[in-house]
């Protein structure tokens, strides 16, 4: 097992990216509060790229309760044309340049690459070409096309962790809750199954695909870490 070199006096920031209003907290939304909770210097970025009025008030509060403990927090919605991304890439590739004048993560989360969504896809790959040298986590968000595949890398959660997430996710996003699939039992659902894969003491976890990752480590005094952040092997778990 591995952690990320991280003590609770570590400064760590945190790049968050999704398509839609609810897909940050869906896809990495426990593995934020756990982080927030075991370490005070957390700071996130929360970007999301489609709202409209109502959806955007939902959004916000939502951030809100996610971000409650993260150190800073600087949470940005913006009003791209929900389903036409690819069409408009363009434009949100500019404000992906003007992103990255703005932060500079030591870890981002965002979609899963191979996601059927057209606006999910788009958002991946433009992390890909503007953070190439960061440390990259897609998330994972279930829909009707079936697109789950099978992650590499996973969080334990606690299930008092789960259980905020899914009550934070009912709670704030009432828009949504005529939908088939966004209910409590499917959210849980999804957290157990990853956390059987992940043998999870906890049961539970959340599931992420990572296709790169370097492993740097001094050697002596002298040498420079490869890159940042550093991992170290670890025995214990996030709570």
């Amino acid at each position: 097992m591995f952690d990320l070199g991280l003590t609770p006096r570590s400064e760590y920031r945190v790049l968050c990216l999704g398509s839609h209003c609810d897909d940050i907290e869906i896809g990495c939304g426990g593995t934020i509060l756990a982080l927030t909770q075991a370490l005070p210097r957390v700071a996130i970025d929360w970007v999301v790229f489609s709202s409209d009025e109502q959806r955007e008030c939902e959004a916000l509060e939502s951030a809100q309760a996610f971000l409650t403990n993260a150190a800073k927090k600087n949470i940005v919605i913006k009003k791209f044309k929900d389903g036409f991304f690819p069409y408009i890439g363009a434009e949100i590739k500019e404000y992906f340049e003007q992103l990255k004048q703005e932060t500079d993560p030591d870890l981002v989360f965002t979609h899963y690459g191979h996601d059927l969504h057209q606006d999910h896809r788009l958002i991946s790959e433009l992390t890909w070409n503007t953070f190439r040298n960061h440390l990259i986590l897609e998330y994972e968000v279930p829909k009707y096309d079936g697109d789950f595949g099978s992650p590499n890398l996973f969080v334990p959660l606690d299930e008092s962790i789960c259980m905020r997430k899914t009550d934070y996710l009912l709670t704030h996003f009432k828009t949504q809750r005529s939908k088939h699939w966004f209910s409590k039992d499917l959210f849980l659902s999804i957290l157990r199954l990853r956390g059987m894969e992940a043998n999870a003491a906890s049961r539970y976890a959340e599931a992420f695909y990572c296709h790169k990752m370097v492993l740097a480590a001094s050697l002596s005094a002298g040498v420079h870490h490869m890159s940042q952040p550093s991992v170290t092997t670890v025995s214990r778990e996030w709570t």
